[in-house]
C-alpha cells in the first residue's frame, strides 16, 4: 500500500479497536523520521465490540489483508496471539512511500522460529538481524522476543536502517512525535504528516475544497491526529494542527461548508450521521468530533456516504 488510507473522510479514517496502547521502544526505533502516518490498532480489543468488527471488516484496506495472511503464514493467528498492530508508513527520496507492521502480542520468538525452521527456512542476515520470508513476497525479523517487524524487503530494510542508526529515527521528528504524544495513550490513534493531512482534507472537503481559501490554507496544516472508541457507542476525535488561529478558525468555516454540501445528497441515516459531526476550532488546532450509538452506526456502514469517504 503506497497511501496508509488517508483519505478515509471526516469522521472515519481506517480500520479501529477499542483500546489502543503507545508504541513500545522497539517499535518506535525502527519507524524512520520521514513517517507519513501511524496507526495503531488494539487487537484484544476489537474482539469486544461488534461495531469495532463490523467497522475492521468493512473497511479493511488491502495491506492490513496481506500483513494478516502474511502472519498466518509463519503460526501467528492475529485474532488469537496479537495484542497490537501496528502500521508505519515513511517517505523515501527514490522509492516513493514504504509501509511496515509491527506486531506485538503473546507469541514468542523461540516458538514460530521453531515452525519456519520445520520448513527448512534458512535466514538472511542484514546488519544485525535474520531475515525471514512470508507470504506474500513479505519478510519478517524479530526486535525483541513479542515484537516482530515485516514488509517487503525494501521497505523492511528501510526501517532497520533507522533502528541501526544508518539514517534517521522517529525521534528525531518533533513534529511527528509531539503529536503521538497527544493520542497514543487513547482508543485506536493515528498522526499523519503535512503533506498526508494536505491530501487528507482535500479529499475530505470535496466541492468546498474548491473554495478559493482552501489553497491558501493548505499550506499552513502541519499535520493531523486522530482517536476512536466504541465504549459507549462510536466516538472519533480528529485535530488538524495548523500554524495560527486564523488559518483553524478559517479551515472551521470551510469543513462546516462541506458537511454542508454533503448533506445536500445524504439520505435520511446519512444526514443523521453528519448532525453528529461537531466542529470548531481551539487555538492553533481544528477539532472534529463524531458520536453516535452502535446502531446507527452500523446502519452508516452501508450507506452510499460512507462508501464514498472510506475508499
Amino acid at each position: 500500500m503506497n497511501r496508509m488510507k488517508y483519505g478515509v473522510g471526516i469522521f472515519v479514517l481506517c480500520c479501529a479497536s477499542a483500546f489502543a496502547m503507545p508504541m513500545g521502544s522497539a517499535a518506535r526505533s525502527v519507524v524512520p523520521s520521514t513517517a507519513q502516518q501511524i496507526i495503531s490498532v488494539d487487537y484484544r480489543a476489537l474482539k469486544n465490540s461488534d461495531t469495532a468488527m463490523a467497522l475492521k471488516q468493512q473497511v479493511l484496506p488491502p495491506a492490513l489483508k496481506e500483513f494478516e495472511t502474511a502472519l498466518k503464514g509463519v503460526g501467528i493467528d492475529p485474532d488469537q496471539d496479537l495484542d497490537q498492530l501496528t502500521f508505519a508508513s515513511y517517505r523515501t527520496a527514490k522509492n516513493g512511500t514504504r509501509t511496515v507492521g509491527i506486531a506485538q502480542g503473546e507469541f514468542q520468538e523461540k516458538l514460530v522460529l521453531k515452525k519456519i525452521t520445520l520448513h527448512k527456512i534458512k535466514p538472511v542476515k542484514y546488519h544485525d538481524s535474520d531475515l525471514y520470508p512470508m507470504a506474500g513476497g513479505m519478510q519478517m525479523t524479530f526486535l525483541d522476543d513479542n515484537t516482530l517487524l515485516f514488509a517487503d524487503a525494501t521497505s523492511l530494510k528501510g526501517a532497520l536502517d533507522a533502528r541501526d542508526g544508518y539514517t534517521a529515527a522517529l525521534d528525531t521528528n518533533n513534529k511527528v512525535t509531539d503529536m503521538m504524544g497527544s493520542v497514543d495513550s487513547g482508543t485506536v490513534w493515528s498522526v499523519l504528516d503535512q503533506k498526508g493531512t494536505q491530501n487528507m482534507m482535500l479529499s475530505a472537503l470535496g466541492d468546498a475544497a474548491k473554495l478559493a481559501d482552501f489553497d491558501t490554507v493548505k499550506q499552513r496544516l502541519l499535520g493531523s491526529r486522530y482517536t476512536m472508541n466504541f465504549q459507549n457507542g462510536v466516538n472519533f476525535d480528529l485535530d488538524v494542527v495548523t500554524e495560527d488561529s486564523v488559518t483553524a478558525a478559517t479551515l472551521s468555516t470551510l469543513v462546516k461548508a462541506g458537511v454542508l454540501y454533503k448533506k445536500m445528497t445524504a439520505t435520511p441515516i446519512e444526514k443523521v450521521a453528519l448532525d453528529s459531526v461537531t466542529i470548531n476550532s481551539d487555538s492553533s488546532d481544528l477539532q472534529m468530533h463524531f458520536k453516535t450509538d452502535d446502531k446507527q452506526f452500523q446502519s452508516l456502514l452501508h450507506s452510499d456516504l460512507f462508501a464514498a469517504v472510506s475508499k
